[in-house]
């Protein structure tokens, strides 16, 4: 008996798909071909372990005993793969949104010192596929809506919370609301807004917000296409905007927002990809990296430090002193 790992990973394609034409769109063989795969691989097993049908595949006896066991070791042959990539030199290419900090790039490279790290900055949902034709690593970004996995052939991606981020009001300075902690949505129906363009990821965790906000959706003086975009409309023309705080610029009054709504930062990457001890590091050193960041903010780090209920994801990062970044102004 001969078989191999890549034997084991297309037995679960097909055993994930339910469909031989489905598999072979998603691991981009020919169809004739993974058929022919598939019929030596059932050889080597002793029998068939799919029937097959123009309503797809279905398991064997047979196959009701060994696929089970064949998807266990893809996925297990696949975890050992990428943890033993992890710990010598290769390439982890991460993206981000809107912007990316240098420190960002060098935070996660502490945490894979035998990798060479790349950053670049992505559209969210342009990330997450990226990610799943394995052109990016790994993708930090906010949870928007992904295309379906079957679009394009797809594989499915896996995901972890690093935090969620509270949408708050961005006002300019000297604003008479700037100095209150939290407005209330009564403080805010007289505003004049600058929203997010309809093409734009942060537009619909704006509508959201603006649901419990203020009666109706508000009209705008200007529709932006990113977070610096609208920080400098809200600072050279008087208006307020919704943001994350990590969205806000130095140069503009960052207000709490009382029951504010969420946008959950999330670490995407191909299921199975990444070994778990790998992966961990990952994750920690994101989260890490997030507070540290989030010091430079100072009316955000105050708010975090007196609600770690909000950010339990990184609440064992809000107490000690700060390692990697100046404060910001």
């Amino acid at each position: 008996m001969h078989v191999e790992l890549r034997h084991a990973r297309l037995v679960a394609a097909i055993a994930t798909a339910r469909s031989i034409s489905k598999a072979a769109a998603q691991l981009n063989l020919p169809q004739p071909a993974l058929s022919a795969q598939l019929r030596r691989i059932e050889r080597e097993l002793g029998g068939d372990i799919f029937v097959r049908s123009h309503a797809g595949v279905v398991p064997t006896p047979l196959g009701e005993r060994l696929i089970p066991m064949l998807v266990d070791l893809a996925r297990r042959g696949d975890a050992f793969l990428a943890e033993v990539a992890a710990q010598s030199t290769n390439t982890v290419r991460i993206g981000n949104v809107e912007w990316t900090p240098p420190t960002l790039r060098d935070a996660i490279a502490a945490s894979l010192p035998a990798a060479d790290v790349q950053t670049e900055t992505v559209d969210p949902v342009d990330a997450m596929d990226a990610v799943s034709e394995g052109l990016l690593t790994l993708a930090l970004v906010p949870n928007v809506k992904a295309r379906p996995a079957a679009e394009a052939g797809k594989v499915p991606l896996s995901t972890a919370v690093v935090v969620r981020e509270p949408v708050w009001l961005a006002l300019p300075p000297g604003h008479h609301l700037s100095g209150q902690e939290p407005v209330a949505a009564a403080q805010v129906h007289s505003l004049d807004w600058v929203r997010y363009a309809r093409g734009h990821w942060f537009h619909d965790v704006e509508e959201a917000a603006f649901a419990d906000l203020v009666d109706g959706r508000p009209a705008s003086v200007h529709r932006v296409r990113g977070h610096h975009e609208a920080m400098s409309w809200v600072r050279d023309a008087g208006v307020a905007a919704l943001t994350t705080p990590t969205g806000a610029t130095k140069d503009i009054r960052l207000v709490p927002i009382a029951d504010a709504h969420t946008c959950e930062l999330v670490l995407v990457w191909r299921s199975e990809s990444i070994g778990r001890p790998t992966l961990w590091k990952l994750v920690e050193s994101v989260r890490r990296y997030y507070c540290e960041y989030a010091r430079t903010i100072p009316r955000y780090w105050s708010w975090m430090t007196g609600h770690p209920e909000e950010f339990r994801e990184v609440a064992k990062f809000l107490s000690g002193p700060s390692r990697l970044l100046p404060s910001r102004a």
